[in-house]
């Protein structure tokens, strides 16, 4: 983490005692002096709740970090917005993970921090909102205390770097003032904001506060975290999401030795998904972990298939999908429907019409679920690693029945989310073993569970078809997507489940005079959940590589067909609320071809491929070459551009964008979820085969655009055109359109 600090067993305990002595803030303005200091906002490793800031007599400062850190660069970047307004030196900050913040008000959770969650693309929109005010708070605290000493108005003195400046350049360090600056009353209204060009640490590159801990094995993630009197679980679940338990012979598990309990768990019944256990099982509790595990191999069990679920068959699944696609059938929801379609046909001088077909996908999370819980008469203790503690929260709970601020949830590190730990199957699977044994339990998943049993994505078909006039201009754009809906039972509006699969405002919506865009839902046992970039992950692959063919079609250079569609720089309004800046758009698409040097795309011996995406007002744009030697595909060069508004930490964008683009080209390679009879086939990783090294690019160009408008999320941001930029680059090297993914078995099957 950003500096060191040391507590000596004296000092702490001189804190312990009370928060004299020590400026404490939180996002709210409440009374400083009020706020308690829990340990882990004390230094050291004594735990992790407490307000954002701390300033202690020596002028080390402590800010906590409120979104699980999931990859995702949140512990740097929220405690840099919060630093740039406190005027912190930076070398001075530990930076501490909060665990959820909740206190009680008439029996009802009061949030302490407000948004508390991560991987959704919200992190730095939420925190430009208000933390901020966090920052600016503990430095007029300690301005104020500083004016109140010296007798100075405190519009005179100035902060820089962790001291107080006064007009004839005496100093006084943070440290020095923040006993009086804790009995000082906040202000009733928000403060006034630093201006841009006075930032310091804003805008400016920082690497991963707990980078030299993670390369070193140091950090501590909740798969480490254990209680001396904890049992260990492990779960032998049933193939079938909604089967159950036919017989159990528990003795020869009972006989390892070390092992205490076999316990069988059902989901609750009536319970939406993610917050139960997502199918039957039997936790088998040991003393450690091996001897749980011996004795899981002991249990002799049978299970039987439920009747939702037993006949499902992923080839079957998608050959409804394509037959359904390719009838006159009323789509569940007519999702946007510009202009005249019927009108547009009859102006056709060209039709172009493909069908695109993507996998279902498993999170492949690298730490596996787990959970570690202890209840007591009126207190539930967590570490688990979640992306979003107030949802996790919610599973205690209901489950417990304990007040709402007797639930404390610790969040480390969290290795890897993807979507995966918005639900909290594991968390429900470790309460309800806890209260069975009434012991503190460590619940373990292994990473086959985690493939076998996992809230899927989708598979998706996409038919599109395009009308082109006499110009050559596309006057029409008529897709159809069927998918099982990821939001399905889990409290969503069935006249909105449309909005988890695919987006109104997605290009290229509002671009054409006719624009229609329809999904079918299909039904499915199969658990179901969101996934990282999606809705816009599937849907970009078949937009983007759709516009190529068209491209094709046209026999024209794929940058002029995007070119024209695009059309001028201009606003348009967005279903739901936002605009599409056409001219961003363009400028993120104009920096990759740049860089790649487009202008060869047609002569260059490798092919080259394009894709542009919007989300949430930030736009993104790949460009990829890639050569095809033999039967291997070498993709020899990414470049990536982003357009994400104000950026808080160049270095951290760079990873993220680097970091999402390789997670894309993985996903888009050769991974794929298939089930028969209602079972998962995938058992292992050597089933569900990642990308190696060798596979992916050895570097990913990133090209930032710096401006002045809010930041907008960037954690998935070039998930989406990733995967079209590559198909498209490899029907420039190969001439064979892939259509279906995953890309090499569809390659090799094609060549």
């Amino acid at each position: 983490m950003s500096g060191s600090m040391r507590l000596s067993r004296r000092r702490f305990l001189q804190v312990l005692a009370g928060s004299a002595g020590a400026l404490v803030v939180g996002v709210r303005f409440a009374r400083a002096r009020d706020v308690p200091v829990p340990p882990g906002m004390l230094g050291d490793d004594f735990g992790a709740l407490g307000p954002y800031v701390r300033i202690d007599r020596e002028g080390d400062v402590l800010i906590g970090t409120r979104d699980p850190d999931t990859g995702t660069g949140t512990a740097t970047s929220l405690p840099r917005i919060i630093a740039e307004e406190l005027e912190a030196d930076w070398t001075r900050v530990r930076v501490v993970p909060l665990g959820l913040g909740v206190t009680a008000r008439n029996g009802k959770p009061v949030w302490t921090y407000g948004h508390q969650r991560s991987g959704t693309g919200d992190s730095i929109p939420a925190a430009w909102a208000d933390l901020r005010q966090a920052g600016a708070l503990a430095r007029w605290l300690i301005t104020q205390a500083a004016a109140r000493r010296l007798g100075i108005a405190a519009d005179r003195l100035r902060c820089e770097a962790g001291m107080v400046i006064t007009p004839d350049g005496r100093r006084f360090p943070y440290g020095s003032l923040v006993e009086a600056a804790g009995k000082i009353d906040p202000p009733a209204a928000p403060l006034p904001l630093k201006p841009p060009q006075r930032y310091t640490l804003i805008g400016r590159p920082a690497g991963d506060v707990d980078a030299r801990a993670i390369v070193t094995g140091q950090t501590r993630y909740a798969i480490d975290a254990h209680y001396a009197d904890a049992l260990v679980a492990v779960l032998a679940q049933c193939p079938w999401p909604d089967g159950s338990l036919a017989s159990i012979e528990t003795a020869p598990a009972l006989a390892v030795k070390g092992v205490v309990k076999v316990v069988p768990l059902d989901p609750e019944a009536g319970v939406p998904p993610g917050q139960t256990a997502i199918a039957p099982a039997v936790a088998v509790l040991a003393e450690t972990t091996w001897a749980a595990l011996r004795g899981l191999a002991e249990l002799k069990l049978e299970w039987k298939p439920g009747q939702g679920s037993a006949n499902e068959d992923s080839a079957r699944f998608e050959d409804q999908a394509i037959a359904l696609l390719g009838t006159d059938a009323a789509p569940t929801t007519r999702v946007r429907d510009d202009g005249d379609l019927k009108a547009a046909n009859r102006k056709a001088a060209r039709r172009v019409e493909a069908t695109y077909v993507q996998p279902w996908l498993a999170h492949a999370t690298p730490e596996p679920m787990n959970c570690l819980v202890r209840l007591d008469k009126d207190q539930a203790t967590l570490v688990v690693p979640t992306q979003a503690p107030q949802q996790a929260w919610a599973v205690v709970r209901r489950l417990t029945g304990l007040a709402p601020d007797r639930i404390a949830i610790e969040v480390p590190r969290v290795g890897g989310g993807y979507g995966r730990r918005l639900d909290h199957d594991y968390v429900a699977e470790a309460v309800m073993l806890a209260k069975a044994v009434d012991k503190p339990v460590r619940l373990m998943w292994t990473h086959e569970q985690g493939l076998a049993h996992d809230y899927y994505r989708s598979a998706t078909v996409h038919r599109i078809k395009a009308v082109i006039d006499r110009k050559r201009h596309v006057i029409a754009w008529d897709q159809r997507m069927a998918s099982a809906p990821a939001l399905a039972g889990r409290g969503v509006p069935a006249d909105r489940l449309w909005s988890g699969e695919v987006d109104a405002g997605q290009l290229p919506a509002g671009l054409l005079p006719t624009y229609r865009s329809d999904w079918y839902s299909l039904a499915s046992a199969m658990p179901r959940g969101p996934h990282r970039g999606e809705p816009h992950v599937t849907n970009a692959f078949a937009v983007e590589s759709f516009i190529d063919e068209i491209a094709h079609t046209l026999r024209e250079n794929p940058l002029d067909t995007r070119l024209r569609l695009l059309g001028e720089p201009r606003q348009i309004p967005l279903a739901g609320g936002g605009t599409l800046d056409v001219g961003r758009l363009l400028n993120v698409l104009k920096l990759v071809t740049d860089r790649i040097e487009w202008k060869n795309w047609l002569h260059n011996v490798n092919g080259m491929g394009l894709a542009c995406w919007h989300i949430d007002g930030a736009y993104v744009a790949h460009a990829i070459e890639a050569a095809m030697q033999g039967e291997k595909l070498d993709i020899v060069r990414v470049v990536c551009a982003v357009d994400v508004g104000r950026v808080v930490n160049p270095l951290g964008l760079e990873g993220q964008v680097a970091g999402a683009t390789l997670d894309a080209l993985s996903n888009a390679l050769a991974p794929s979820i298939t089930f028969r009879n209602g079972q998962v086939q995938q058992q292992g990783l050597k089933d569900y085969p990642l990308a190696t090294m060798a596979q992916l690019p050895r570097e990913v160009e990133v090209i930032t655009v710096p401006n002045d408008r809010a930041p907008t999320g960037a954690s998935f941001l070039a998930m989406p055109t990733a995967a079209p930029a590559l198909a498209n680059a490899v029907f420039r090297a190969s001439a064979v359109r892939v259509r279906r993914l995953p890309l090499m078995k569809e390659l090799l099957r094609l060549l």
